[in-house]
């Protein structure tokens, strides 16, 4: 639901903190209405035209999703559309993909596939899982506008190694690949992951190695970015769209952070949720919430 590690199952209890509502970053909460976006700082609805204009002068935008909700991936592709028509540069980072698959992408991009081919030589059933037709808008989209799609996310294997044994797992060549620092003891984070995780603390070294996979997921996707991004360095109008579960994304504690954390650039953030009501204002930038079904 919130992009935690796929090998991790773990009920919310009722009594857990809503990861929704945490006290991290400015006080105080927004309601965001159904189908509707509310942008945080004022708790103003606003429409998808102040999220083009917050972007101007952003390298990264990141909108966090729930990955099984097929409203959000519509989103994700007025988004795109959006800021392309705005003449931005648009750059689409998926978590859904490996680096290693990245020579898969722009075939589609370029409509040199059709859709079963770009399904069966991307990997998508097994690089990710979810059904396709919940993001065929969103490919859609980058298809219509030719889009560049980056494969942000580091091999799978990587992650299930430091979920079972810590960094240390890593091989010397899978850690060459990584930024040399990465950074476990951010506190809010922490705290965000347990609430996620149905307010279990990180306890004991099988809970600090979960806990260690989840920031390898955010730190590398993060360098995946920013590398991919290299390229476009000239360009004052790119613009790096990243698609990640809202646990990647809320309160800036994931891929966005780990982007400041590096360049100290601020990100722009949108998460989306499932259903109308308060959410705490540190959360994002801009909220958007799921139409009433």
């Amino acid at each position: 639901m919130f992009g935690l590690p796929l090998f991790v199952a773990a009920a919310l209890q009722q009594d857990a903190p809503d990861p929704l509502r945490l006290p991290i970053g400015p006080p105080g909460f927004a309601r965001v209405q159904a189908g509707r976006i509310v942008e945080t700082a004022t708790g103003a609805t606003v429409g998808l035209d102040a999220v083009v204009r917050a972007a101007e002068g952003r390298r990264f935008v990141i909108l966090g999703e729930s990955h099984d909700d097929a409203s959000h991936h519509r989103f994700q592709a007025d988004v795109l559309e959006a800021l392309a028509k705005a003449g931005r540069q648009v750059i689409v980072g998926f978590e859904m993909f490996t680096r290693p698959v990245q020579d898969r992408l722009n075939p589609w991009t370029l409509g040199w596939k059709t859709e079963d081919e770009f399904i069966r030589e991307s990997e998508w059933r097994t690089q990710w899982g979810f059904d396709f037709a919940l993001y065929r808008p969103v490919f859609e989209a980058v298809r219509r506008n030719r889009l560049p799609m980056v494969a942000l996310n580091v091999p799978r294997d990587w992650v299930r190694a430091v979920g079972r044994g810590g960094l240390s797992a890593l091989q010397p060549d899978q850690r060459a690949q990584l930024p040399e620092r990465i950074d476990l003891g951010w506190k809010d984070h922490r705290r965000l992951f347990e609430a996620m995780m149905g307010g279990h603390p990180v306890s004991g070294a099988q809970g600090e190695n979960i806990y260690a996979a989840q920031v390898l997921w955010d730190v590398g996707m993060a360098d995946t970015a920013l590398k991919a991004m290299d390229r476009w360095r000239r360009s004052p109008k790119a613009v790096m769209v990243i698609l990640a579960g809202s646990g990647h994304a809320m309160y800036g504690l994931g891929i966005n952070g780990r982007i400041r954390e590096r360049t100290g650039e601020p990100v722009l953030t949108v998460v989306m949720v499932g259903r109308e009501g308060e959410v705490s204002r540190g959360i994002a930038d801009f909220v958007y919430a799921s139409p009433k079904p």
